[in-house]
């Protein structure tokens, strides 16, 4: 891929990092917090990175997990977050401890989720009727409808 996805960003903290790249082949750039922060069980912490993104019409930054949090019993509550192209606020992880314990903490300085730049199509919803929709072999089948092995 040759394409360049240019993405702005501003340090609103004197400590905020510049987003990074783990590998050379890493989908996500690494963020990283500039507080300490205490991650109570069960509750949802917003957890600052210092930055400020303009990220370009056409795509979003999801938020992503980092895998090595995840296996400390920390997750993102929303599973994926998205910061949208017109969004100039900071970015904040939502986070929460659900390991053993009453608690954790994140260090400032620590990375604690990844941002991947993803293309969203122009997307035009058109009602129709039911029959119009079409038949595929999954048909209404949802929630498990399709096995679990």
């Amino acid at each position: 891929m040759d394409d360049e996805v240019r993405v702005l960003f501003t340090r609103l903290h004197p400590d905020a990092k510049a987003p990074i790249q783990g590998s050379s082949l890493a989908a996500g750039w690494d963020l990283k917090t500039v507080e300490t922060c205490v991650i109570n069980k069960g509750k949802s912490t917003k957890v600052p990175t210092g930055l400020a993104v303009a990220i370009p019409a056409g795509y979003e930054g999801q938020i992503r997990a980092r895998s090595s949090l995840g296996a400390r019993g920390i997750i993102l509550p929303n599973g994926i977050g998205t910061i949208d192209a017109d969004y100039r606020g900071q970015i904040h992880v939502l986070m929460t401890w659900i390991g053993e314990g009453d608690s954790t903490i994140i260090e400032a300085g620590e990375r604690i989720a990844q941002m991947v730049i993803s293309p969203i199509p122009k997307v035009k919803f058109e009602e129709v009727s039911e029959e119009q929709l079409g038949e595929t072999e999954r048909g209404d089948g949802g929630f498990g409808s399709t096995g679990r092995y």
